[in-house]
């Protein structure tokens, strides 16, 4: 029996994955089509990896454009690039880009920080003794870790200095690639850092405009930040990680898809992993601040803060960060995250996070998942039962993407992947590895 024809919409669908990963990767990180081809578009969900290859693209770099055909009766999928906004996907059936644009190549090596590391990249020299150059180089032969496995990138610190960094051929220190759900603990630390500023308390019910007015019928209205991002909102999601291609590939925005979903168990009842419960806490972190001018600017401030210079958030076309996934940025810059939460939200002497917050992060605040890491605020717990130190923890994301915190050896450890299909790394056994080999 023949496979069956790929419905409208996923074809739909997969010509806005291509352009948005296309947009991303040239515009974001300086790769080629043919890289992005063979790392970010290799192996990607079943349903859209067979007909990307068959999709073209024009690149307009003149006017930072992708545009990505799939129906001679309709017009093509579109994504476009601004300067420190990263790439927006138009809606389906967006004719022209709203505003064209003039794009500068990414600066690379010259691109780096004269500043002394971590803030900047001055001053990084390492040389790992020879077991921790081995089992960093172990990480890249696709197969002790996880089979398949392709990773792009290592970069360990200890005592809050790079002991050891590799990259395969294609990147390096200022290329970036998509964090895809290590922006959940971004976002985490971004409503972190609204609550110091006493912008917001996600003790208290999350401000979703589409909900209706407060107080409300509709007990959705009773859902707190926390609970969000501690993924037990009770809102209902139809597939595992609640996939959001709409969101994510088809041109939908937050305040469209995000916000549709019915509660079906009571709020800090139930464990359920949900991209739309971290859009859902940003949403709200939009609608408590009141000022779309003070909300774009809130987020590439922080990382501006931390000497994230090589990373970008982008939105939906209607302004709403996707921080669920939709961040770029290099193993660097999220070794400088994951300093970050290691001191507990202070950077250059100066508090982000409010005391206690990333221990508060790190704490079970409610139901967990069945089995593996348990899930804090926007961090995955690891610990003896992974075979790491108690009090390690994670920031991770789909296609291999980890930034490991080990309080105990005073280590963080970023793998940076585009592993295809199926593949899976196997961070905890690696970053025990590291953590022997670091000592």
């Amino acid at each position: 029996m023949p496979p069956a024809s790929p419905s409208p919409y996923a074809r739909t669908v997969a010509a806005g994955y291509k352009a948005a990963l296309y947009c991303s990767g040239i515009f974001n990180a300086g790769r080629s089509e043919a890289q992005i081809d063979a790392d970010e578009l290799r192996g990607i969900y079943a349903q859209y990896d067979a007909i990307v290859p068959t999709l073209t693209a024009k690149v307009e770099r003149s006017r930072a454009t992708v545009t990505v055909a799939f129906d001679d009766a309709l017009p093509p999928r579109r994504a476009i690039w601004a300067e420190g906004k990263g790439c927006t996907t138009l809606p389906i059936g967006a004719v022209s880009p709203p505003v064209a644009t003039s794009y500068r190549t990414p600066p690379g090596p010259a691109g780096a920080d004269p500043r002394p590391w971590p803030i900047g990249d001055a001053g990084i020299a390492p040389k790992p003794g020879k077991a921790l150059a081995v089992t960093v180089g172990t990480a890249f032969d696709r197969t002790t870790y996880g089979k398949e496995s392709e990773t792009l990138g290592v970069v360990v610190v200890k005592d809050g200095r790079i002991v050891a960094e590799r990259y395969r051929d294609g990147f390096g220190p200022f290329v970036s690639n998509r964090t895809w759900s290590v922006a959940k603990s971004l976002a985490g630390a971004m409503i972190g850092a609204a609550q110091h500023r006493g912008m917001i308390d996600v003790a208290k019910p999350v401000r979703i405009p589409e909900w209706g007015s407060f107080p409300y019928a509709d007990a959705r209205a009773t859902i707190t930040t926390d609970q969000l991002l501690r993924m037990a909102s009770g809102l209902h999601s139809d597939t595992a990680g609640n996939r959001t291609d709409a969101l994510y590939f088809g041109g939908a925005s937050v305040t469209e898809q995000a916000g549709g979903w019915p509660l079906i168990a009571t709020p800090g009842t139930r464990y359920r992993y949900a991209n739309n419960d971290t859009v859902l806490a940003i949403r709200g972190l939009r609608a408590t601040m009141a000022d779309d001018r003070a909300y774009a600017a809130f987020v590439p401030a922080l990382f501006a803060k931390l000497g994230m210079n090589h990373t970008v958030a982008e939105t939906d076309w209607r302004g709403n960060y996707v921080l669920s996934s939709q961040v770029w940025s290099t193993a660097r810059d999220l070794a400088r995250f994951g300093l970050f939460l290691a001191a507990d939200g202070v950077w250059n002497g100066e508090r982000i996070l409010p005391d206690g917050w990333v221990a508060a992060s790190i704490t079970p605040g409610g139901p967990q998942p069945p089995t593996g890491p348990g899930y804090g605020r926007t961090l995955w717990l690891f610990g003896p039962a992974q075979g790491l130190p108690a009090g390690s923890y994670a920031a991770q994301g789909n296609r291999g993407q980890y930034v490991m915190v080990i309080p105990a050896a005073k280590l963080v450890i970023v793998r940076r992947g585009e592993d295809p299909g199926p593949a899976r790394f196997d961070i905890a056994k690696f970053a025990a590895d590291i953590a022997a080999a670091a000592r």
